[in-house]
């Protein structure tokens, strides 16, 4: 089931109408009320999510307590936990703290509806992995993490929610000075970067016809694993020819059908079992795994990388799992998920929901985690 989190700023855009530009700050906000202005925050959100809510069976939301998100959820009868109570009114702290403890509960996507302010608080928290997308609600929306439209996210969601390959973006958050905006004159910044899901498009490493250059991809998808590489991890790279590309690029041999284990880009273990494995779990190292798609297939745990039992994964965390494929790969999964099998059901149910894909350098899909379980079509 695809886990949502969802935070509204009630405030959001209730400056707008009253011609204060903008509703950073409580005495603006405090203004905008005396002036009548209408919040229409709940309204923009409530347009993207009814465009979801006949999908409510396959998706669950964690939000926040009355006009943060509870409120909507229960006006259009969606699955939902509240998993912080707002202050009230509620203020950017609140937004700031359910976006940790949504990171938390390892939701799939972050939904917020806001300005670039709203932006602002999810970036200070928001960790780099994370996926978010902005429903635009306020009066400044500079920023790229919002959709162009409350329709538009619904759109997406409706994407995301469904299992359709979707890429991964990294979209500017920006702000401009409010009281010099009051004054007529605009100074933007950028903040940094969120990751938001986005319409696929294969433009990397193409040739006539629109095929994937494969090796071409593969040296790709290796210098972005080696580019992340942190010398105090311990990296598993898995089986297959995907990942024989990552050592080949180090320098290193490859042990084909089984899985190495590389520190500060030198093979230390080669074709390493489990108990190798959880011998540095257990004496403290962090360690994190790439693995790739078994072609046609679409097994990503289960088969060729038994070494990576449960107790492996449970240890590891599955946030400490790449998944790397080239596009073409993918496609030819038709849209089905990536599929789990490591002899626990109850493992594999938790693994399921949608994960990042490494599929070039600094080019990434999201796709939907299922498990073999299930009936999958």
């Amino acid at each position: 089931m695809f886990k949502m989190g969802l935070i509204v700023n009630p405030f959001a855009g209730i400056g707008g109408r009253v011609g204060l530009k903008g509703s950073d700050g409580e005495a603006i906000r405090a203004q905008a009320l005396s002036l009548g202005a209408p919040q229409l925050a709940q309204e923009k959100t409530a347009i993207t999510m009814s465009q979801i809510a006949d999908l409510k069976e396959k998706f669950k939301v964690y939000t926040v307590s009355g006009d943060m998100g509870e409120t909507l959820c229960q006006n259009l009868s969606l699955d939902y936990s509240v998993c912080l109570h707002a202050d009230s009114p509620s203020t950017e702290r609140d937004t700031i703290k359910a976006v940790e403890i949504l990171q938390n509960l390892n939701v799939d996507l972050i939904v917020f509806a806001g300005g670039d302010g709203t932006a602002r608080n999810v970036f200070e928290i928001c960790d780099d992995k994370q996926m978010v997308l902005g429903i635009p609600a306020g009066v400044k929306i500079h920023s790229g993490v919002y959709a162009v439209s409350p329709e538009a996210a619904g759109l997406l969601l409706r994407d995301l929610i469904e299992g359709k390959l979707v890429s991964l973006l990294s979209a500017d958050v920006m702000d401009i000075d409010e009281d010099a905006f009051r004054e007529g004159v605009v100074k933007a910044k950028k903040y940094g970067y969120l990751n938001v899901p986005g319409a696929l498009q294969y433009v990397q490493a193409v040739k006539s016809g629109g095929l994937e250059v494969e090796d071409m991809v593969l040296d790709d998808i290796a210098a972005e694993i080696i580019e992340s590489m942190d010398d105090d991890v311990y990296y598993v790279i898995g089986s297959g020819t995907t990942c024989a590309a990552i050592m080949e690029a180090l320098g290193l041999d490859n042990t084909l059908l089984g899985s190495d284990i590389v520190h500060q880009e030198q093979l230390i273990k080669a074709d390493a079992v489990e108990k190798d494995i959880l011998a540095l779990l257990d004496a403290g190292k962090q360690l994190k795994f790439v693995i790739t798609v078994i072609g046609g297939q679409g097994h990503i745990l289960g088969r060729g990388n038994h070494q990576l039992s449960p107790a492996v994964i449970r240890a590891a965390g599955w946030q400490n799992f790449e998944v790397v494929a080239t596009k073409s790969k993918l496609k030819t999964l038709d849209g089905r998920p990536l599929l789990i099998d490591t002899g626990d059901q109850a493992l594999d149910q938790a693994l399921k929901g949608s994960k990042r894909v490494i599929t070039g350098y600094h080019d990434y899909v999201i796709y939907p985690v299922g498990f073999t379980a299930e009936k999958i079509l």
